[in-house]
């Protein structure tokens, strides 16, 4: 049986989506749908499932972001998308398939047989990790860009040891002691950084090479190597535990 979630922020085409898998694709289960992407990505790490039909374009957050925050990427990826536009021709190079709204059912068959010769010679997740090391100038950037007053500020991803929300503004701090305070909230920020750094609480994003100490006492809480303290919600301890040791 095939596992598979469907991210599109529209309900309308994930529940006709869902329909055509259900009646043109007995070994298909769609085990999650999500029009949130943000929602959707703690929910790929955890599910792992073997197939993701994405919208790429969605309001909060487009399909390469959402790839560039995964830790989990060993499935095979559909796009699903009214466009046919440059981004989908370059997913095509790399023997990504997509589909075009209003999907087609024997196209959709032709997708998921697609899925199910990956999964018979173990090459899941291959497509995946091309096109974002395709992408990595702009979906992964080493440096990030903090607009401050008068002029931008360019800082080392590695130099990066956690960011706090404080409102509408996000502390940057950095490896030298430095703090930025940037003008965007904690949510932008987090899309901007890479795969070295998670959410692990509502208030916190961490570079995980800099944690020391993860703490599981009364409370869940990291200690990192410049002696910082950080709160670690319950409901992101299962996926932080993974991700360290992975």
């Amino acid at each position: 049986m095939i596992k598979a979630v469907i991210i599109d922020d529209e309900y309308n085409a994930i529940k006709n989506l869902k329909w055509e898998i259900e009646n043109f694709c007995d070994d298909v289960e769609v085990c999650d749908t999500f029009t949130n992407p943000i929602e959707a990505i703690s929910a790929i790490n955890y599910l792992k499932p073997n197939c993701v039909f994405l919208d790429i374009e969605m309001p909060e957050m487009d399909g390469f972001q959402l790839l560039n925050q995964l830790t989990f990427r060993d499935f095979d990826l559909i796009i699903t998308t009214a466009y046919d536009n440059y981004a989908i021709k370059a997913f095509k190079e790399h023997a990504i398939d997509y589909l075009l709204k209003p999907i087609d059912s024997e196209d959709l068959e032709e997708s998921i047989s697609r899925v199910r010769k990956n999964q018979s010679q173990n090459s899941l997740g291959e497509e995946v990790k091309k096109i974002i090391k395709s992408f990595s100038p702009t979906q992964q950037p080493k440096r990030l860009a903090l607009p401050l007053i008068g002029k931008t500020v360019y800082v080392n991803m590695d130099d990066i040891i956690f960011c706090k929300s404080n409102g509408n503004y996000t502390e940057i701090h950095l490896a030298n002691s430095e703090k930025k305070m940037l003008s965007k909230n904690l949510k932008d920020v987090e899309v901007k950084t890479n795969n070295s750094f998670f959410r692990v609480h509502n208030s916190y994003v961490v570079n995980i090479n800099y944690i020391k100490e993860f703490v599981k006492n009364e409370g869940l809480y990291l200690v990192l190597q410049n002696g910082n303290t950080i709160p670690v919600s319950r409901s992101r301890k299962n996926e932080l535990l993974q991700l360290l040791n992975s």
